[in-house]
C-alpha cells in the first residue's frame, strides 16, 4: 500500500431552480449601506481577475484542460454534498470548508483557487475564498489584493466584514485578501470575535460557501483552532512527496467528528488516468 492509499485509509478510518446569481449587495446583507455610498464602495472594490488567473495557469475559462476541470468536479461533489444534499444533515457548518496541507510546498493555494472557481460555477451558489494563512497570503497575492483592509482587520475590529470583501469578474465569486500583518495570529483566531465570524458566514446565506486558505497543519498553531470552527476539512497532499508519517500526524490535529478528505497534488501521468487514485474518500469520524 502506498504513501497516499495509507492517507486515504487513515482519513476514513479517523472520519477522518434557476437561481440568479447573487449579488455583492445579497451578500453583504444585513451591514447596512447607504445606496449612494453603496455605489461607490462597489466601484471601489472590483478586481479584474481574469487574466491574471489564467496567467497563473487556474482554472478558468480557456485556461487549463478540460480533464483538469473534470478532476475539481470530482472533488467538489463530496464537498456539496456534506453541505446541502442528504448528508448535510450530519454536518455543522457543512458550507465552511478549510484547505489545508500537512507541510509548506504541497499546492495548498493552488489546489484552494482551483476549487474555489470550480464551486462558483455551480448554478445555485456563490463562494467567498478567505485567505486565511497570515502570513505567507499566498491567496492575496494570486488575486493581487495586497496592500488593502482583508481577513485581519475584520477580526481586530478595524474594518466590518462587509467592507473588506471583494467582488471579480468570475460570476459568483468574492474574495477576502489577508489584510494587515498582526503578531498574534493564533490568539486572533481564537478570539471571540472569530467565533462570531464564523458564526456570521455559516449561518447569513445558506447558498453561500466559504473556502477558507489556511496554514499547513504541522507548520503553525493557527489551522488547529481554525478547523474547530469549520464544518469540512480538505488536505492537500502532493502525491508521491508527502511521507504516510507527516499525513499520519497531520491527520491526528483533526477532530475525528470532521468531515475530512484528501485532494491528490502533484499527481503523475499514470495516477491522472486512474481518477480514484488522485481524491480522497471524504467521512465522518466514529
Amino acid at each position: 500500500m502506498n504513501t497516499i492509499e495509507k492517507a486515504v485509509e487513515k482519513a476514513q478510518l479517523g472520519g477522518v431552480s434557476n437561481l440568479r446569481p447573487a449579488s455583492i449587495e445579497e451578500l453583504r446583507s444585513p451591514d447596512p449601506i447607504k445606496p449612494q455610498a453603496q455605489t461607490v464602495q462597489l466601484r471601489e472594490r472590483f478586481k479584474p481577475v481574469l487574466m491574471r488567473l489564467k496567467a497563473q495557469g487556474m482554472l478558468v475559462p480557456g485556461g487549463l484542460s478540460a480533464d483538469f476541470a473534470d478532476e475539481y468536479r470530482r472533488i467538489k461533489r463530496p464537498l456539496l454534498a456534506n453541505a446541502y444534499g442528504k448528508s448535510s444533515v450530519l454536518v455543522d457548518r457543512g458550507n465552511l470548508i478549510l484547505v489545508t496541507s500537512s507541510v509548506p510546498n504541497e499546492g495548498k493555494t493552488f489546489s484552494t483557487v482551483n476549487l474555489a472557481l470550480s464551486l462558483a460555477q455551480e448554478v445555485d451558489h456563490m463562494v467567498l475564498l478567505i485567505d486565511g494563512d497570515l502570513v505567507k497570503r499566498s491567496a492575496t497575492r494570486v488575486f493581487d489584493l495586497g496592500g488593502v483592509p482583508g481577513f485581519a482587520d475584520v477580526l481586530n475590529g478595524d474594518v466590518s466584514l462587509s467592507s473588506a470583501i471583494w467582488g471579480c469578474d468570475i460570476p459568483n465569486l468574492f474574495v477576502l485578501p489577508a489584510g494587515s500583518t498582526h503578531q498574534n495570529i493564533t490568539e486572533m483566531f481564537a478570539s471571540r470575535k472569530m467565533v462570531e465570524l464564523a458564526d456570521t458566514l455559516a449561518k447569513r446565506d445558506q447558498n453561500r460557501i466559504v473556502i477558507i486558505d489556511s496554514p499547513p497543519l504541522l507548520a503553525t498553531p493557527q489551522t488547529p483552532v481554525l478547523i474547530n470552527l469549520i464544518g469540512q476539512v480538505a488536505m492537500v497532499v502532493a502525491a508521491g512527496e508527502t511521507p504516510m508519517s507527516v499525513v499520519k500526524d497531520a491527520l491526528e490535529l483533526i477532530p475525528r467528528e470532521k468531515s475530512i478528505g484528501l485532494i491528490l497534488n502533484k499527481v503523475s501521468d499514470i495516477l491522472r488516468r486512474q481518477p480514484n487514485q488522485y481524491y480522497g474518500y471524504y467521512g465522518y469520524g466514529d
